[in-house]
């Protein structure tokens, strides 16, 4: 049974000074049983919040990560750095393509160097607008996952714990929503993707977050549908009580698919 997972991007926000009790408090008003929490903060609350939240059943994810071990890379943390303070990391967010040019090549790289360097990868795909619009959203994310996935095994990166995050681009702060038939049309034709590059029945154990302005209000029409396992949650993981509005729902799916106990 594929697990659910809450992963929280707090993107450009927060300080060292204030990230780890504000990690506390969410790690103290989430615990859920059946949910697995990953809280992925900026570079440098990374330690705070891995401190905040010790002792605590609450992973630490960082945002990104390059696909170098070391060099003459100004600004950019590579894997090694990465020891001690996180176990997870985020892979070819909608931000990182959009604003900063990643590629799926790139995301293809980096998700190499993430898996040899024992980080669990959340890496994700999703269309635009015009995309969607165009009837292209299948093409477009599959195509996403062909060039990041395409040639690598899966038996590695399963083993990896890989996990897939939908981003509808075009339903994120737009004022446009996504509906839970959306996502979960798309969670299919993700593990389609996934069968057609090599994946087998292995495609089926592969969990599939959405992660489209998600917020404790919505978050149950999505987590109703049988092929989403959880949330890539943005705005809302900076506050406590939406984050514990979405992790008490993710528990009844969590409960309903028996990995409560």
């Amino acid at each position: 049974m594929r697990p659910i997972v809450i992963a929280a991007n707090w993107k450009m926000n927060t300080t060292p000074a204030d990230a780890g009790e504000l990690a506390g408090t969410i790690a103290s008003r989430t615990r859920v049983p059946g949910v697995t929490r990953v809280i992925c903060p900026p570079y440098v609350s990374l330690a705070a919040v891995r401190d905040g939240i010790e002792g605590q059943d609450v992973a630490v994810g960082a945002q990104n990560v390059h696909h170098e071990l070391g060099g003459a890379y100004t600004g950019e943390v590579s894997v090694p750095m990465l020891t001690g303070l996180a176990t997870w990391v985020i892979l070819g967010h909608s931000e990182r393509r959009a604003l900063f040019g990643e590629t799926d090549e790139l995301v293809g790289r980096k998700l190499d160097r993430a898996v040899a360097g024992g980080l669990r990868p959340i890496v994700c795909v999703g269309e635009v607008l015009r995309e969607r619009e165009e009837g292209r959203e299948t093409q477009v994310v599959d195509a996403q996952l062909r060039g990041s996935l395409e040639g690598r095994e899966p038996a590695a990166l399963l083993a990896a714990g890989i996990v897939i995050a939908y981003e509808p681009v075009w339903a994120i702060g737009t004022g446009r929503t996504a509906s839970g038939a959306d996502a979960n049309a798309m969670a299919e034709a993700i593990r389609a993707s996934l069968v057609a590059l090599g994946w087998g029945s292995g495609a089926d154990d592969v969990p599939v977050l959405y992660g489209g302005s998600v917020t404790s209000a919505n978050i149950a029409e999505f987590l109703a549908e049988p092929g989403i396992d959880g949330a890539l949650v943005g705005g809302a993981s900076l506050k406590p009580d939406e984050m514990a509005g979405i992790c008490a729902r993710a528990g009844i799916t969590a409960a309903a698919r028996g990995l409560a106990s």
